[in-house]
């Protein structure tokens, strides 16, 4: 059984697509969808750059679910897979939930450019930029990283982000609180502490004004239940029901990424194999965590390879 998987932030790299858009006119038409559907030049921004442009929150996250629907595009059209057919489940690390449900025709691809331009440029402006950060505690389990973050905290946010894999554990909150979490990392027996250079503190409290201004576009937004179901983010559960896919993406924006207990929950499903869609990031959580064999494709090869292998 299979599982198809979607990269979040931090895989985004200045000639991402390129190379696709060159070899196939399915990868040009999505991205020419989204540079339309968002009104801007992106995919010109992801093949030449600047790179501190494409790393904006509100470029980086649409670029990257244009880069991971364009992958799955080409094998879906060029290598005859349907999804249904080879995917038991879909999911998405943060913003890869977004491609997940719009690869599983939850969501057409405009409304998923759209959403992910507006939540990008919400999650920026919640917090004044150098207010908030996140950091990895490298080494921990949840429950230790949960027990750093309440010592920090001293009456500010700071909280589990992101529970990516086992040992890799994300934190986010105030400034002061996560640089307080870090210089505790030893006390309470957790290898290290290293702050992320990100944006903004996501996945936390502070992100509430993001929440609001999403659940108001979600509302408004036409979701249908996709064929396969998808596991979200903030229940490690799959979902299927239109209502509650809106109600768990807007949870997902202040909420934990209960990555590490998807992939486990999948794989007591029955998955074992995970496929990465447009980048390699994911693929090393699913080594640390489950016995089932990560697949990453990016190029035109891998994916004529994967074709193949179906």
């Amino acid at each position: 059984m299979r599982a198809f998987i979607f990269p979040g932030q931090g895989s985004q790299a200045v000639g991402m697509g390129a190379a696709l858009a060159a070899a196939s006119r399915f990868a040009r038409e999505v991205f020419e969808e989204v540079d339309e559907a968002i009104g801007q030049h992106l995919f010109r921004l992801m093949s030449e750059g600047p790179a501190e442009e494409l790393t904006l929150t509100e470029n980086a996250q649409p670029a990257i679910m244009a880069n991971a629907v364009a992958t799955w595009r080409v094998l879906e059209r060029e290598g005859g897979v349907a999804l249904a057919e080879q995917a038991a489940f879909v999911a998405g690390h943060s913003l890869g939930e977004y491609s997940a449900l719009c690869v599983a025709g939850a969501l057409d691809l405009a409304t998923t450019a759209r959403l992910l331009k507006l939540r990008g440029q919400a999650m920026q402006s919640a917090v004044p930029v150098g207010a908030g950060g996140m950091a990895a505690l490298l080494g921990a389990t949840l429950d230790q990283a949960r027990a750093v973050a309440d010592a920090a905290a001293e009456g500010q946010v700071c909280a589990v982000a992101n529970d990516n894999a086992e040992g890799q554990v994300v934190i986010s909150g105030h400034a002061e609180a996560i640089a307080r979490a870090v210089a505790l990392c030893r006390d309470f027996g957790v290898k290290k502490g290293m702050a992320l250079p990100v944006s903004a503190p996501f996945h936390c409290a502070l992100m509430a004004p993001a929440a609001e201004t999403m659940a108001a576009a979600l509302e408004r937004a036409r979701i249908a239940a996709p064929f396969v179901p998808v596991y979200a983010n903030v229940t490690a559960a799959p979902v299927s029901d239109p209502a509650e896919i809106r109600a768990r993406l807007v949870e997902q924006v202040t909420g934990m990424v209960r990555w590490r207990e998807s992939l486990l929950a999948m794989e007591a499903a029955g998955v074992d194999q995970f496929v990465e869609f447009g980048a390699k990031l994911l693929a090393p959580m699913v080594k640390r965590t489950v016995q089932a064999e990560p697949v990453s494709v990016v190029t035109m090869a891998e994916i004529e390879g994967l074709a193949r292998g179906l």
